[in-house]
C-alpha cells in the first residue's frame, strides 16, 4: 500500500495490484501536498504536510485527520523520528524548524527554532539522523544545516540504574495508540494552533 499527494490537496491510497483505481481518497489539504510519510512504528498512521500551512496526522482507516497543526507558514517537509512513534519534525518556509512529541504535548511544538532569515531563504527539507540525535535541514539554495537535538527533545526511557531501555516496536505502537485513543474517543478532531 502506498500514498500519493496531489497539487489539489488530495491524498490517494493505492495498491500496486489495483493500479487502475484508488482504494481511498482523502480531501486532506486545501493546497498542494508536499510530503506524506507512514509512521515507522505504527502501520495504520501517516503524516502529511502542505502549502496550506498545516500538518495532519491520519489513521488510514478514517476519512478525517486525527490531528491538525497550523504552523502559520507553508510547511515544506515533515518527518517522523526514527527513535519514537510520537515524535516528528517539520520545516516551514518562514525559516523555522519545529519538533513535536505527541506524548509530551498534543497541541504545540516542543521547540520551534529559526534556522535562516525569513525573506532570503526558504526551508524545504528535514531529516532525522537514524543513529545520532541530529536533524538535517535543507533550504531552497541547496544549503544544509545540521542541528543537534537537545536532551529534552530526544528522551529515551531509562532503567532504575540510569541505563537506556531498549524500546520494542510493540511498546512504541502502544505509546502512540494511547495518545490517539483520546482523539478517537472525542466527538471531534483536536486542532492545534
Amino acid at each position: 500500500m502506498f500514498l500519493i499527494g496531489t497539487e489539489e490537496g488530495r491524498i490517494h491510497k493505492c495498491l500496486l495490484t489495483y493500479s487502475s483505481q484508488f482504494l481511498e481518497t482523502y480531501d486532506a489539504h486545501h493546497m498542494a501536498v508536499y510530503r506524506i510519510q507512514w509512521n515507522p512504528y505504527h502501520p495504520k498512521i501517516f503524516i502529511s504536510c502542505s502549502a496550506d500551512w498545516s500538518i495532519k496526522i491520519w489513521d488510514h482507516m478514517l476519512k478525517e485527520p486525527l490531528f491538525t497543526f497550523d504552523l502559520r507558514s507553508t510547511v515544506g517537509d515533515v518527518e517522523w523520528a526514527p527513535y519514537s512513534s510520537t515524535v516528528f519534525a517539520a520545516v516551514t518556509t518562514d525559516g523555522k524548524a519545529h519538533v513535536y512529541d505527541l506524548n509530551v504535548n498534543k497541541y504545540a511544538a516542543l521547540c520551534s527554532q529559526a534556522i535562516v532569515q525569513k525573506k532570503k531563504t526558504k526551508l524545504t527539507h528535514i531529516s532525522f539522523n537514524k543513529v545520532y540525535p541530529i536533524l538535517l535541514v535543507g533550504d531552497d539554495h541547496g544549503a544544509v544545516v545540521s542541528l543537534k537535538l537537545s536532551p529534552n527533545l530526544r528522551q529515551v526511557p531509562k532503567d532504575k540504574k540510569g541505563g537506556e531501555l531498549a524500546r520494542t516496536v510493540e511498546q512504541e505502537i502502544m505509546k502512540l495508540d494511547k495518545v490517539l485513543e483520546v482523539v478517537r474517543d472525542s466527538p471531534k478532531t483536536e486542532t492545534s494552533r
